[in-house]
């Protein structure tokens, strides 16, 4: 890591904030800011907009024009070195004539990484920021998919006091206020796809769309990027979801276990669902793993699990959960459905997660978990 000054930093939090302006929008892609600095003003920035777009450095190349030639470049990710829907950025960067680079973080992913050391072999001084924390937190889907090989994994669920997610007749709405569910449309804004069991979608027949997302944990985002709906994913081994659902007519993704009613399955299909048999675990249920393979396989690279308690008990035994955002009213229910069920290891195997947020949505709690590791 190389000493930046405060010029440096200056410029490389307006690349990490540029990006931010995407957010929900460049899956499978990572979220990337670039911006071109010459005598102390900035000639050109960008960010990624979505993949098969140009990535960030073409953007703000495109925008400097000639006034590229003798700029410092500020990246929130390396450049990339390879050539997939767009050209090299490493390319780019010395055809445009860059005089220096500074970037924030090297890129995870193996087969996009290495732009680093092209630039430096075509003699251009690259200045690493050691800023991996920053944008890996920024870019956790990336992330964890380049190094886990399996979706991020987000569980959000709102919940009272005593832990109950619904009225012991199932009925939800609403746990929590509005504040905590435009925290939540968010992460639905930013995940590829979003699952629930077929046992909310036989209560509730939810539509599992984005509205009014809140950006609350970006606050450099003046304006929310424009809405963008995950795919609907439901986890349903016997194939119970009703073909009249309404994700169904969004299309929805049904996880089935092999062996399911072929009947039902030709019903969901001719409906407008996408059916995929996978294999079972030890219980009878869809394998987690399985599931989380097959959407990794469709190039989705996050996930947002949102119910019922079951689905979360099985993702929670698969210790395939990344981060926990918990929405806590304060009501007691008494009586009700648990937040996970189906899951019971005990006090000493008992996962354990570390607090990385705390923050009060009107009278509701949220609480940002991610897993702790093991000593």
């Amino acid at each position: 890591m190389d000493t930046l000054t405060e010029y440096d930093r200056r410029f490389l939090e307006r690349a990490l904030a540029l990006a931010e302006r995407a957010r929900g929008h460049t899956h499978p892609n990572p979220l990337v800011g670039a911006v071109l600095v010459k005598d102390g003003k900035i000639v050109g920035e960008g960010y990624h907009e979505r993949a098969g777009l140009p990535h960030a450095e073409a953007v703000a190349l495109a925008a400097a024009g000639e006034a590229a030639r003798g700029a410092t470049a500020y990246v929130g990710l390396e450049p990339c070195d390879h050539t997939g829907r767009t050209p090299p950025c490493s390319l780019a960067l010395i055809r445009a004539g860059v005089s220096r680079v500074v970037i924030a973080a090297r890129d995870p992913n193996p087969v996009a990484a290495g732009g680093a050391l092209r630039l430096k072999g075509a003699g251009v001084p690259v200045v690493e920021a050691g800023w991996e924390a920053r944008v890996r937190e920024q870019n956790l889907a990336f992330f964890t998919a380049v190094e886990k090989k399996r979706p991020f994994v987000r569980f959000k669920a709102g919940a009272t006091l005593d832990g109950r997610v619904a009225e012991a007749g199932g009925r939800s709405r609403w746990i929590t206020g509005p504040a905590a569910r435009r925290v939540a449309h968010a992460f639905r804004q930013e995940a590829a796809a979003i699952m629930v069991g077929v046992g909310t979608v036989l209560a509730d027949d939810p539509l599992l769309t984005t509205r009014e997302p809140d950006f609350r944990p970006f606050p450099e985002m003046k304006e929310p990027p424009p809405l963008k709906d995950p795919l609907p994913v439901v986890f349903d081994t016997e194939a119970r979801t009703p073909p009249g659902a309404k994700v169904v007519a969004r299309g929805a993704l049904v996880l089935v276990g092999e062996g399911a009613p072929e009947d039902r399955m030709e019903s969901l299909r001719a409906a407008g669902a996408e059916v995929l048999e996978l294999p079972r675990d030890e219980a009878g249920k869809v394998s987690v793993p399985a599931a989380l393979r097959a959407l990794f396989e469709r190039g989705l690279t996050s996930l947002l699990l949102e119910g019922g308690p079951r689905i979360a008990g099985a993702f929670f035994r698969a210790g395939a959960v990344d981060r926990v955002s918990l929405f806590l009213a304060p009501k007691f229910l008494g009586e009700g459905r648990g937040l996970v069920e189906g899951f019971a290891p005990g006090l000493e195997e008992a996962p354990r997660f570390e607090v990385l947020r705390t923050e009060w949505l009107g009278e509701d709690l949220w609480l940002e978990l991610e897993p702790k590791e093991v000593a």
